[in-house]
């Protein structure tokens, strides 16, 4: 049996889409802390386990039974505390093979963005518990794109400390579809995989490419970080908004994110989705 937690987010809700492309309704569950937020899937007649990452006998029940688990850890500050006690359940419970969702990031100890250690930490943690497991490093989504553009993008253009970084946005559909064949198939055990497109893409491309398919200027400008980080203040942003928009367009600009892999490609079949059909989906441009 399988177990997809974060099924009411984007990344899990596009993992339980695609099984429910190989699997009856039955033969998964997913876990939630709210059967309200999970009214949708009940009504296709799939299983809602009710847990809670900082409840240990609700994480018990849920896990009775699992044999393969998804792990998408949230963005709290507690994430690694959460994950622990995740994995310390699926030990107790028998789970057979755990697929984390982490980062794929290069060099986790120059990182701008405080917090993202937790996802190697969470990996350690899972070895040394001696699960069978799959890390699925997740690079940037394009989705967040239009975000980070901000309601200004079409008359200012990107404003980002992003420097000349690349990224290998992917859509995060196809990261959710790669997650679900990795739970669907066997031969995955004690693998990692770079979840990411397999081209680089700078802010500039971005601003290019968005510009053809407009047929009108997108600019892209590389601000300074800490006049970057004033200005998403004044404008009144989450104080957690403000810290993970400036700490991951940092990373982006010292390249943590330059990873060429092919991973996601062999995961799905298929090369995956490029620039221009990525930005038309997460823009909604109608072509």
């Amino acid at each position: 049996m399988i177990l997809v937690t974060g099924a009411t987010g984007h990344l899990g809700g596009a993992t339980v889409e695609h099984l429910l492309k190989h699997l009856a309704p039955h033969e998964f569950a997913i876990l939630a802390r709210d059967e309200h937020k999970a009214k949708s899937f009940i009504e296709k007649g799939i299983e809602v386990r009710i847990g809670d990452f900082d409840d240990t006998d609700s994480l018990d029940r849920a896990l009775n039974g699992i044999t393969k688990l998804l792990l998408i850890p949230t963005i709290v500050p507690h994430r690694l505390e959460q994950n622990k006690r995740v994995i310390d359940v699926a030990v107790k419970n028998k789970v057979k093979h755990i697929l984390y969702t982490g980062i794929s990031f290069k060099n986790i100890e120059e990182t701008a963005t405080a917090g993202l250690e937790a996802h190697f930490e969470t990996e350690d943690y899972i070895v040394a518990s001696g699960l069978s497991y799959t890390f699925l490093r997740n690079n940037l989504y394009m989705d967040v794109l239009p975000f980070y553009g901000g309601e200004t993008l079409y008359e200012k253009g990107f404003y980002l400390p992003a420097g000349k970084g690349k990224v290998p946005f992917a859509l995060r559909r196809e990261m959710g579809e790669a997650a679900a064949n990795v739970l669907l198939q066997e031969g995955h055990e004690n693998k990692i995989y770079e979840i990411a497109a397999s081209e680089l893409y700078s802010y500039e491309d971005i601003a290019n490419t968005l510009s053809k398919l407009l047929g009108r200027s997108i600019t892209y400008t590389d601000a300074d970080p800490e006049t970057f980080k004033q200005v998403l203040i004044e404008n009144e942003l989450d104080e957690f908004i403000v810290f993970i928009l400036t700490g991951f367009n940092v990373d982006t600009k010292n390249g943590h994110f330059e990873t060429l892999t092919y991973d996601l490609e062999k995961l799905i079949g298929r090369k995956p989705i490029g620039l221009e059909k990525g930005l038309v989906e997460v823009f909604r441009l109608s072509q």
